[in-house]
């Protein structure tokens, strides 16, 4: 069968529901390493994502050393502190019970980067909107998020951290504007209902906020 004739069955996209439906953001994780071939297959899904220009601004750093886990972590509980400086009350309570972070156990850590200075795509869609180059970089990350739960395995996304210390840190190259830090790796339970309901948090709106002008 050639691409034009390419047809999805009623079991395939029941299936493609439920992965959507299971890609939660994960923070809690089993320290079992990754199948390195399974990651590799996973972060090919970057090569399959749209960008703007196809200018693919896409950079990944993979941090590995006890140093770099050490420093992001180090940044990361900084940046939780003084979030919970910014609730009170009974917010404030509810935010402290929070876990933001796989951090500690995740057994692999990405930080996702965006270079706002290539010269791929020669600036195609992105004279106007240079924003654009960023929207991709998430764009992409969405086909390896949906990857890695088809293959059992979960993604957390941390954003709560000072971008700007954690490029010193990683010695990130100059024009590079972090997307997220992300922690990857087998998660301890699998759940269709996103952790920071089930805490209390906040619930999932019930309508889509769709309008018509």
């Amino acid at each position: 069968m050639g691409l034009r004739d390419a047809e999805f069955s009623a079991d395939f996209r029941s299936q493609l529901d439920l992965l959507m439906r299971l890609r939660r953001d994960v923070r809690r994780f089993r320290e079992d390493p990754v199948d390195e071939a399974v990651l590799s297959r996973c972060l090919s899904a970057f090569q399959l994502a749209p960008s703007v220009g196809l200018s693919e601004p896409w950079r990944i750093l993979r941090i590995q050393s006890d140093a770099a886990r050490a420093a992001a972590l180090k940044n990361f509980e900084a940046a939780n502190a003084e979030a919970l400086k910014g609730y009170s009350g009974e917010r404030a309570a509810k935010y402290a019970t929070l876990k933001l972070s796989g951090m500690q156990k995740a057994p692999v850590q990405l930080a996702v980067y965006c270079d706002d200075e290539t010269a791929q795509g020669h600036g195609l869609g992105a004279a106007t909107m240079p924003e654009m180059r960023r929207y991709s970089v998430v764009t992409a990350i969405t086909p390896f998020w949906l990857a890695l739960r088809a293959e059992g395995l979960g993604l957390g996304w941390v954003s709560v951290l000072d971008p700007v210390q954690l490029n010193r840190d990683l010695n990130a190259p100059d024009g590079w504007q972090l997307i997220g830090y992300f922690c990857a790796g087998h998660p301890e339970v699998l759940s269709d209902t996103p952790e920071l309901e089930h805490q209390g948090w906040e619930s999932r709106r019930a309508d889509l906020p769709l309008e018509t002008r």
